[in-house]
Protein backbone atom coordinates (compact mmCIF):
# COMPACT_ATOMS: atom_id res chain seq x y z
CA UNK A 1 0.00 0.00 0.00
CA UNK A 2 1.46 3.16 -0.84
CA UNK A 3 2.30 5.85 1.99
CA UNK A 4 1.01 8.79 -0.40
CA UNK A 5 -2.20 8.83 -2.41
CA UNK A 6 -3.00 11.75 -4.63
CA UNK A 7 -6.71 13.08 -4.57
CA UNK A 8 -9.01 12.31 -7.71
CA UNK A 9 -10.72 15.69 -9.04
CA UNK A 10 -14.04 14.31 -9.12
CA UNK A 11 -15.55 13.16 -6.10
CA UNK A 12 -18.29 10.80 -5.29
CA UNK A 13 -21.56 12.33 -4.57
CA UNK A 14 -22.75 9.44 -2.67
CA UNK A 15 -19.38 9.58 -0.62
CA UNK A 16 -19.89 13.29 0.00
CA UNK A 17 -23.24 12.54 1.60
CA UNK A 18 -22.26 9.16 3.49
CA UNK A 19 -19.29 11.36 4.99
CA UNK A 20 -21.25 14.44 5.94
CA UNK A 21 -23.52 11.74 7.69
CA UNK A 22 -20.38 11.08 10.28
CA UNK A 23 -18.83 14.91 10.54
CA UNK A 24 -21.97 17.06 11.04
CA UNK A 25 -22.16 16.48 14.57
CA UNK A 26 -18.32 17.81 15.75
CA UNK A 27 -18.83 20.10 12.79
CA UNK A 28 -22.08 22.01 14.55
CA UNK A 29 -20.44 21.62 18.03
CA UNK A 30 -17.22 23.61 16.56
CA UNK A 31 -14.64 20.93 17.26
CA UNK A 32 -13.46 20.06 13.45
CA UNK A 33 -13.56 21.45 10.21
CA UNK A 34 -15.12 24.43 8.43
CA UNK A 35 -17.67 27.07 10.21
CA UNK A 36 -21.43 26.60 8.85
CA UNK A 37 -21.97 23.43 10.00
CA UNK A 38 -25.46 23.25 8.56
CA UNK A 39 -23.61 23.18 4.98
CA UNK A 40 -23.20 19.86 5.64
CA UNK A 41 -27.16 18.33 5.59
CA UNK A 42 -27.52 20.18 2.06
CA UNK A 43 -28.05 16.62 0.09
CA UNK A 44 -29.23 18.60 -2.81
CA UNK A 45 -25.55 20.33 -2.67
CA UNK A 46 -23.11 17.03 -2.60
CA UNK A 47 -19.94 19.63 -4.63
CA UNK A 48 -20.17 21.67 -1.83
CA UNK A 49 -20.42 19.06 0.64
CA UNK A 50 -17.14 17.57 -1.21
CA UNK A 51 -15.42 21.03 -0.86
CA UNK A 52 -15.67 21.26 2.24
CA UNK A 53 -15.09 17.86 3.43
CA UNK A 54 -11.39 19.11 2.82
CA UNK A 55 -11.29 21.30 5.81
CA UNK A 56 -11.65 18.14 8.04
CA UNK A 57 -7.90 17.47 8.39
CA UNK A 58 -8.03 15.02 10.65
CA UNK A 59 -10.40 12.97 8.60
CA UNK A 60 -9.36 13.73 5.08
CA UNK A 61 -6.01 12.55 6.17
CA UNK A 62 -6.91 9.09 6.45
CA UNK A 63 -9.38 9.30 3.34
CA UNK A 64 -6.81 10.22 1.44
CA UNK A 65 -4.47 7.68 3.11
CA UNK A 66 -7.27 4.94 2.63
CA UNK A 67 -8.12 6.26 -1.11
CA UNK A 68 -5.98 4.85 -4.77
CA UNK A 69 -7.66 7.89 -6.19
CA UNK A 70 -11.27 9.19 -5.07
CA UNK A 71 -10.79 10.14 -1.18
CA UNK A 72 -14.92 10.01 -0.70
CA UNK A 73 -15.20 6.50 -2.40
CA UNK A 74 -18.41 5.22 -0.43
CA UNK A 75 -15.98 2.57 0.30
CA UNK A 76 -13.00 4.67 1.96
CA UNK A 77 -15.31 7.23 3.45
CA UNK A 78 -17.09 3.76 5.21
CA UNK A 79 -13.94 2.38 6.43
CA UNK A 80 -12.99 5.55 8.31
CA UNK A 81 -16.05 5.76 9.83
CA UNK A 82 -17.81 2.29 10.54
CA UNK A 83 -15.17 0.00 9.13
CA UNK A 84 -14.91 -2.56 5.75
CA UNK A 85 -12.68 -5.15 3.90
CA UNK A 86 -10.53 -2.07 2.90
CA UNK A 87 -9.24 -2.33 6.94
CA UNK A 88 -9.19 -6.14 7.19
CA UNK A 89 -7.18 -7.16 3.93
CA UNK A 90 -4.74 -4.27 3.99
CA UNK A 91 -1.32 -3.88 5.32
CA UNK A 92 -1.35 -0.40 7.36
CA UNK A 93 2.90 -0.47 8.30
CA UNK A 94 3.23 2.90 6.82
CA UNK A 95 0.41 4.38 7.97
CA UNK A 96 2.03 6.33 11.09
CA UNK A 97 5.13 8.02 8.59
CA UNK A 98 1.96 8.90 6.56
CA UNK A 99 0.02 10.13 9.55
CA UNK A 100 3.75 12.14 10.49
CA UNK A 101 3.40 14.20 7.26
CA UNK A 102 0.03 15.31 8.39
CA UNK A 103 -0.06 15.67 11.72
CA UNK A 104 3.31 18.24 12.36
CA UNK A 105 2.53 19.58 16.14
CA UNK A 106 -0.12 17.14 16.80
CA UNK A 107 1.24 16.32 20.20
CA UNK A 108 -0.61 14.82 23.47
CA UNK A 109 -1.98 11.90 21.93
CA UNK A 110 -0.17 8.11 21.85
CA UNK A 111 -0.35 7.71 17.64
CA UNK A 112 3.69 8.49 17.24
CA UNK A 113 4.60 5.27 18.83
CA UNK A 114 1.33 3.07 17.89
CA UNK A 115 3.07 0.70 15.96
CA UNK A 116 0.67 -1.99 15.47
CA UNK A 117 -2.12 -0.44 16.92
CA UNK A 118 -2.67 2.07 13.87
CA UNK A 119 -5.27 1.69 11.95
CA UNK A 120 -6.95 4.22 9.27
CA UNK A 121 -10.04 4.17 11.29
CA UNK A 122 -12.13 6.65 13.46
CA UNK A 123 -11.47 4.58 16.67
CA UNK A 124 -7.91 4.94 16.58
CA UNK A 125 -8.35 8.45 15.80
CA UNK A 126 -10.32 9.24 18.77
CA UNK A 127 -8.02 6.86 21.64
CA UNK A 128 -4.56 7.15 20.01
CA UNK A 129 -4.51 11.31 18.12
CA UNK A 130 -6.78 12.96 20.30
CA UNK A 131 -5.20 13.22 23.86
CA UNK A 132 -7.75 12.64 26.18
CA UNK A 133 -7.05 8.63 26.23
CA UNK A 134 -3.70 9.36 27.52
CA UNK A 135 -5.14 12.22 29.91
CA UNK A 136 -7.38 9.59 30.93
CA UNK A 137 -4.75 6.80 32.36
CA UNK A 138 -2.73 10.00 34.15
CA UNK A 139 -5.49 11.12 35.95
CA UNK A 140 -8.57 9.34 35.60
CA UNK A 141 -10.47 13.28 35.16
CA UNK A 142 -14.13 12.32 34.42
CA UNK A 143 -14.04 14.70 31.56
CA UNK A 144 -12.21 12.31 29.45
CA UNK A 145 -14.38 9.74 29.41
CA UNK A 146 -17.39 11.91 28.51
CA UNK A 147 -15.13 13.32 25.68
CA UNK A 148 -14.27 9.88 24.26
CA UNK A 149 -17.67 8.53 24.57
CA UNK A 150 -19.00 10.58 22.75
CA UNK A 151 -16.21 11.53 20.02
CA UNK A 152 -16.16 7.59 18.97
CA UNK A 153 -18.99 6.32 16.91
CA UNK A 154 -21.16 4.51 18.50
CA UNK A 155 -23.97 1.85 17.89
CA UNK A 156 -27.61 2.10 19.15
CA UNK A 157 -31.05 1.24 18.63
CA UNK A 158 -34.31 3.47 18.41
CA UNK A 159 -36.72 3.36 20.86
CA UNK A 160 -38.58 6.04 19.92
CA UNK A 161 -39.30 9.27 17.51
CA UNK A 162 -40.66 12.47 18.68
CA UNK A 163 -40.37 15.22 15.30
CA UNK A 164 -36.12 16.07 14.84
CA UNK A 165 -35.20 13.75 17.95
CA UNK A 166 -35.36 10.34 18.93
CA UNK A 167 -34.81 8.16 22.44
CA UNK A 168 -32.13 5.67 21.94
CA UNK A 169 -30.38 2.81 23.85
CA UNK A 170 -26.37 2.59 23.45
CA UNK A 171 -23.69 1.74 25.76
CA UNK A 172 -21.67 4.94 27.54
CA UNK A 173 -18.00 3.96 28.07
CA UNK A 174 -17.01 3.38 31.69
CA UNK A 175 -13.68 4.18 33.52
CA UNK A 176 -12.60 1.68 36.60
CA UNK A 177 -9.26 2.45 37.07
CA UNK A 178 -7.44 0.99 34.30
CA UNK A 179 -9.70 -0.28 31.65
CA UNK A 180 -12.41 1.95 29.77
CA UNK A 181 -14.88 -0.26 28.09
CA UNK A 182 -18.65 -0.16 27.22
CA UNK A 183 -20.96 -0.24 30.64
CA UNK A 184 -24.90 -0.74 30.76
CA UNK A 185 -27.33 0.23 28.14
CA UNK A 186 -28.93 3.52 29.21
CA UNK A 187 -31.50 5.34 27.07
CA UNK A 188 -30.72 8.76 26.04
CA UNK A 189 -31.71 11.26 23.46
CA UNK A 190 -30.39 12.37 20.12
CA UNK A 191 -30.99 14.46 17.14
CA UNK A 192 -31.63 13.03 14.12
CA UNK A 193 -32.44 16.55 11.71
CA UNK A 194 -31.92 20.22 12.56
CA UNK A 195 -34.24 23.00 11.34
CA UNK A 196 -35.81 20.64 9.45
CA UNK A 197 -32.61 19.33 7.53
CA UNK A 198 -31.51 16.04 7.34
CA UNK A 199 -29.26 13.59 5.34
CA UNK A 200 -32.20 10.69 6.72
CA UNK A 201 -35.11 9.85 5.18
CA UNK A 202 -36.37 9.06 8.47
CA UNK A 203 -36.48 6.77 11.70
CA UNK A 204 -38.37 4.14 13.24
CA UNK A 205 -38.28 2.11 16.23
CA UNK A 206 -35.80 -0.26 16.44
CA UNK A 207 -33.60 0.94 13.96
CA UNK A 208 -30.02 0.66 14.23
CA UNK A 209 -28.08 3.25 14.03
CA UNK A 210 -24.73 4.65 14.25
CA UNK A 211 -23.86 7.65 16.20
CA UNK A 212 -21.29 10.71 16.95
CA UNK A 213 -21.99 12.88 19.86
CA UNK A 214 -25.65 13.52 20.19
CA UNK A 215 -26.67 13.03 16.34
CA UNK A 216 -27.63 9.78 14.63
CA UNK A 217 -25.27 9.45 11.26
CA UNK A 218 -26.84 6.85 10.13
CA UNK A 219 -28.96 4.21 10.08
CA UNK A 220 -27.07 0.67 9.55
CA UNK A 221 -27.27 -3.06 9.49
CA UNK A 222 -26.46 -5.66 12.00
CA UNK A 223 -23.13 -6.38 10.39
CA UNK A 224 -22.07 -2.70 10.21
CA UNK A 225 -22.71 -2.24 13.53
CA UNK A 226 -20.83 -5.42 15.13
CA UNK A 227 -17.67 -3.73 12.78
CA UNK A 228 -18.40 -1.03 14.57
CA UNK A 229 -17.80 -2.74 17.83
CA UNK A 230 -15.49 -5.38 17.26
CA UNK A 231 -13.04 -2.27 15.57
CA UNK A 232 -13.97 -0.14 18.82
CA UNK A 233 -13.04 -2.95 21.25
CA UNK A 234 -10.04 -3.78 19.40
CA UNK A 235 -8.67 0.08 20.14
CA UNK A 236 -9.71 -0.22 23.76
CA UNK A 237 -7.73 -2.93 24.49
CA UNK A 238 -4.72 -1.58 22.51
CA UNK A 239 -5.27 1.60 23.81
CA UNK A 240 -5.89 0.54 27.14
CA UNK A 241 -4.06 -2.90 27.82
CA UNK A 242 -4.02 -5.09 30.95
CA UNK A 243 -0.88 -7.55 31.35
CA UNK A 244 -2.79 -10.94 29.85
CA UNK A 245 -3.88 -9.03 26.67
CA UNK A 246 -3.33 -9.36 23.10
CA UNK A 247 -4.38 -7.21 20.86
CA UNK A 248 -6.06 -9.45 17.83
CA UNK A 249 -4.67 -8.42 13.85
CA UNK A 250 -8.17 -7.06 12.04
Amino acid sequence: MSSFRGSAEVMSDSGALLFARYAYPPNELGYCGPSGAAELLRADLPGEIARRARGFSGAWAYLEYLSPGDPLDPAVVEAYWVGNDLLATSDFSDLLGFLGTRFVGQRGGTWESAGGRALPHHSFHVFEVYPWAAMLRRTGNPTAVSVLDRCRIRTGKVVSVAGETARVTSRPLVWDGSALAPGPPREESVAWSAGGRSLLAGLSPGDLVALHWDWVCDVITAAQAGRIEALEERQLRASFPSPESVVPPV
